[in-house]
This record gives structure tokens, sequence and C-alpha cells, in this order.
């Protein structure tokens, strides 16, 4: 149901559960989930909605993960010193090709792949579940249109760029690229593409 549910509408548990073939329970076991990590409130008998993200929302979150990741990036590039990652190549290339074909979903994906395994390599579990719980939080709103129109295959070539840094040992430009690549990302998750701040 990738994006399915706009915003502020409010959808039941019963209506998902049948959308997916499931029964009730896991549901709203899930929707228990989320509301806990702030990514859906649940409205007393009536089911659940996805607040509204505000673009202060978004600027929190967007600032938090740049303040996580970019250092975390000139880290890992001082760990890897200069080793090749080819692991991370192909997710930085399997990311570009899934935004030239505007396949959201698998963009998603691959996206979460990469910056969640990079930041792995520093064996920091805690940094990970704050990523991962932050860039759930930074729900998707108009992101397929954007796909549409080739606003993510930009993004989708920053991975390779960055991947290039690490490579090359160049730890500042790893971090700054990193950087770059979040205020980029702020614009194509809010719906609309922004420039580099």
């Amino acid at each position: 149901m990738l994006g399915e549910i706009e915003p502020g509408q409010v959808e039941s548990v019963i209506n998902v559960a049948a959308t997916l073939g499931v029964s009730v329970t896991p549901v709203r076991e899930a929707v228990m989930d989320l509301a806990n990590l702030g990514i859906v409130e649940v409205i007393r008998n009536r089911g659940f909605r996805v607040p509204e993200l505000t673009d202060r929302d978004l600027e929190e979150i967007f600032r938090l993960r740049t303040m996580l990741e970019a250092p975390a990036m000139a880290e890992v590039t001082t760990l890897l010193d200069g080793e090749p990652i080819p692991q991370f190549r192909q997710l930085a290339e399997q990311i570009t090709q899934a935004a030239r074909e505007s396949d959201v979903r698998s963009f998603l994906d691959l996206d979460r792949q990469f910056h969640l395994g990079l930041l792995e390599l520093l064996g920091n579990r805690r940094l990970v579940a704050m990523v991962s719980q932050l860039r759930d939080q930074a729900r998707m709103q108009g992101l397929q249109k954007l796909a549409h129109q080739g606003e993510l295959t930009r993004s989708g070539e920053e991975h390779i760029e960055i991947v290039d840094a690490i490579e090359s040992g160049e730890t500042e430009l790893a971090s700054e690229l990193m950087r770059k690549h979040l205020a980029h990302s702020r614009g194509i998750w809010a719906g609309r593409p922004e420039d580099d701040a």
C-alpha cells in the first residue's frame, strides 16, 4: 500500500485487512507498531490516519539525518581506507536504474539498503536504528509524480558519487556529498525538487 493512504485520511483496520487479504489481528498489531513510531495516529473506534507532515517536520527529520549520516560517511571512508565496496556500487547503480524506470517501490527499498548498509559498517546498532526510524517518519508525498518527471534520477546518481568518494578515501568529500544528497532528498520526499542547500 505504498503511498496509497493520503495524509489526514482515516482508514479502518478492517478495510486494510480486506485489501491485503489478511486477518484483522496482524493489521491491528502493525498499526499499533506504526503508532508507537509516530508514523500513524490511532483514531479511537474509527481506525487510524497518517498525520500531515509539515515543512517543519521534514526539516527536523532531515536535519537530524544530516547530523548523523554526513559525519558517519567520513568515518566509513576512514574505516574502509580505500577498500572497494562493490556491493554498494551495485546498489547505487540499481537505485539509479529504478529511478530511470520510475519504479518507486524498488527505489525506496534499494535506497534504504544503501543508506542503512553503509551505516551498519560502523557497527553502531543505535545509529542504524535511529536513521531507520527517521526514514520511516519522513513519508514520501508525491514521489510517484516526481519519478515520472525524472526527478529521482539525479538522486540515484548521487549514490554513485558517494561510493566514488568513499572508495577514493576522500573523507571530507564523502561527508559533503551525503550532506548535499540529504538536502536534495528533503525536497524530493516533500514532493517537490529542491536545490542543494
